[in-house]
């Protein structure tokens, strides 16, 4: 994938822009009086969304490279090679002088050959066993927008972090499912321990466990606990996902958009489906997904991508493994030997994906062996069956599981009308 531009970014939203007038002009001459107030409303707004948008492009216009190359010398910084980076571009050379004579020198001779202000930034760069050192710069306008962005010195700021964050998605996932978790041990009279968060440097937390502190009454209270849990958090994850769609009034991220590589949403069955469906339809720009931004990535919004992530974390949990919750629904639903086989073929597929590269793998089969591996205490009543509709949800929290979860480097359809999603340069 190319590198982050703000410039390619802007000129994409005003040819948006653009798009959406001629629309609204061809629309001008309906007949309906009401229909027409609100095109003319509309109409002014993307006026002043473009005009927005063009003193946005003049302040982040990318650097002249060819002009900024004819400020390094043989008394600051001997430049060889340049290539862009984002809005500005990345100098390959060797350092004259120490950096504190050369920082400020370079810096206001690059300032004014740009006319405007930039920042250097000295570095090593390795490639092919070669350290070389280069010189990066940028326009210093893109970095105090980026310090500005992610400000919290101020309220907005902390509530900003926490309200259009992967924290607050996480929490509000977390908090339905512990609820609904306890609400249903209490109708089955089953005492639950204190709740405990399972660590992870990935999303911060990989769930929240519990264990049972009385016997269990029958399978039903087996089945019923783990499938309380991670139903209500796969409903949450979809509610919070289409909450964020309807505030933002687009698939984009609205403002708060985070952007994430187009390559994440190839990775399993389900996600591949959606893409299915969608279509593989391309912008302006030539990127398969709707509203991707070259060399900056899919706009999503945080909230959405919370919930995205609530689903995978989720699905981990529903593995039939130990006492996971999809172990425990597993030795609900087939028997304790089953479960069993189905807890040790698990572990092993974890051990293959860890042993392959998978750190989540690695990691996750670790835990769910080692500490919670092993089977439930035995319910009073073992022999009382579950009944057709709770086997039913059981299976179809399966195949959520699996295609959440099952590896689809491929792609899922092998046909000419489904391709993965892309940048223009990406095999560059």
């Amino acid at each position: 994938m190319g590198n982050p531009s703000i410039e390619a970014a802007i000129k994409l939203e005003k040819t948006r822009t653009d798009r959406k007038l001629k629309e609204l002009n061809r629309k001008s001459n309906n007949e309906n009086p009401i229909i027409r107030v609100f095109n003319s409303l509309a109409r002014d707004s993307l006026v002043r969304e473009k005009e927005r948008l063009e003193k946005a492009e003049e302040a982040f216009k990318a650097l002249d490279l060819n002009k900024l190359k004819s400020c390094f010398g043989f008394d600051t910084f001997y430049a060889t090679d340049v290539r862009r980076f984002g809005d500005g571009g990345i100098f390959i050379g060797n350092l004259r002088k120490p950096i504190d004579e050369v920082s400020p020198k370079l810096e206001a001779k690059l300032s004014e050959a740009a006319g405007r202000d930039v920042v250097v930034w000295f570095m090593e760069e390795k490639s092919d066993e070669i350290t070389k050192q280069v010189c990066m710069v940028q326009p210093k306008a893109e970095i105090d927008l980026e310090f500005e962005s992610t400000r919290l010195s101020t309220p907005w700021g902390y509530i900003t972090a926490i309200s259009f964050s992967l924290f607050g998605g996480f929490l509000s996932i977390l908090g339905v499912s512990e609820i609904a978790t306890r609400v249903t041990a209490a109708r089955h009279g089953v005492k639950l321990s204190p709740s405990f968060l399972v660590p992870s440097n990935w999303t911060g937390c990989l769930g929240v466990m519990n264990n049972y502190e009385s016997l269990l009454p029958n399978k039903k209270a087996l089945f019923d606990i783990p499938v309380a849990r991670t139903a209500s958090a796969y409903l949450t994850s979809l509610l919070l996902a289409a909450a964020a769609f309807i505030s933002d009034g687009s698939f984009n991220g609205g403002e708060n958009a985070l952007y994430i590589r187009p390559q994440f949403l190839d990775n399993n069955p389900l996600l591949s489906f959606i893409q299915f469906v969608v279509g593989p339809y391309a912008d302006d720009l030539g990127n398969v997904l709707p509203n991707a931004v070259e060399g900056v990535g899919v706009p999503v919004d945080p909230l959405a991508f919370a919930g995205l992530l609530g689903m995978v974390v989720t699905s981990l949990n529903l593995l039939p493994c130990g006492r996971l919750e999809g172990g425990r629904i597993a030795q609900a639903m087939f028997g304790r030997s089953t479960a069993a086989i189905l807890s040790f073929t698990t572990s092993l597929l974890l051990g293959i994906g860890g042993l392959s590269g998978s750190v989540l793998c690695l990691a996750w089969g670790l835990f769910a062996t080692f500490f919670r591996g092993g089977e439930e205490t035995p319910a009073k009543d073992e022999i009382t069956p579950l009944g057709d509709d709770r086997f039913a949800w059981g299976l179809v929290l399966g195949l959520i599981c699996f295609l959440t979860l099952f590896p689809n480097s491929g792609g899922t359809f092998s046909t000419s009308f489904f391709n993965g999603p892309f940048f223009r340069g990406d095999g560059l």
